[in-house]
């Protein structure tokens, strides 16, 4: 049997789409999956869906800071979110900071994991150097965030993410007996496994012997 493509359509507002990357990264060389990360826009799903921030919804909002709190937990993912993070999320577009990872994408995709992970964990300013770039490559990706291909790019991928049903994110997209298979959610992936014919080990899985 030939390899699964596995999808993850996220964008780093999302804390959500955090547990989902990091539960699919360790997955990666345990199933037999191909994983592509797939950086996307979630204010331009949100908008072409007539989706909502689920925290503008106050009473929503007091139950997500106790359920990423439940799931940073069990996902061992050091989600830390309080009220105030909420409101900053929310009056914050995460436009730029994705472009500046669809121009990594673009250029040098090794570092694609590492900077999407440190943009989760870290304030902007901080995750370039963090990544391991250095300072010329990073003024050349800020240089990139307005050109015409990565604004493309961009809308390109939230459009795909979009047209195979996403909603919100993660969307997660299993390429699966010749059809994709559409996830939403970071507590769906045991689901996932069922459809692909893997094994569900466990939010933080051990390698078995024979894949070492």
């Amino acid at each position: 049997m030939g390899r699964t493509l596995v999808e993850l359509f996220y964008d780093v507002v999302s804390p959500y789409s955090w547990l989902g990357f990091e539960v699919l990264c360790r997955y990666q060389h345990i199933w037999n999956i191909d994983l592509r990360f797939r950086p996307a826009f979630l204010g331009g799903i949100m908008q072409a869906t007539g989706n909502k921030p689920p925290a503008m919804l106050p009473k929503r909002g007091e139950y997500m800071l106790k359920d990423l709190e439940r799931m940073g937990k069990y996902y061992q993912v050091p989600v830390t979110i309080s009220a105030s993070d909420f409101q900053r999320i929310l009056g914050k577009s995460s436009l730029g900071a994705m472009r500046f990872i669809t121009a990594i994408d673009m250029t040098q995709p090794k570092y694609l994991e590492t900077l999407s992970r440190e943009f989760w964990m870290r304030f902007w300013s901080q995750v370039a150097g963090r990544a391991g770039l250095s300072s010329e490559f990073t003024q050349k990706l800020l240089d990139m965030i307005s050109s015409p291909e990565v604004k493309n790019r961009l809308k390109e991928t939230t459009e795909e993410a979009i047209k195979y049903g996403a909603f919100g994110m993660p969307a997660v997209v299993a390429h699966f007996n010749g059809k994709p298979h559409l996830f939403f959610g970071s507590d769906r992936l045991e689901l996932l496994a069922n459809v692909i014919g893997e094994k569900w080990l466990g939010p933080v899985p051990s390698v078995p012997s024979s894949k070492m």
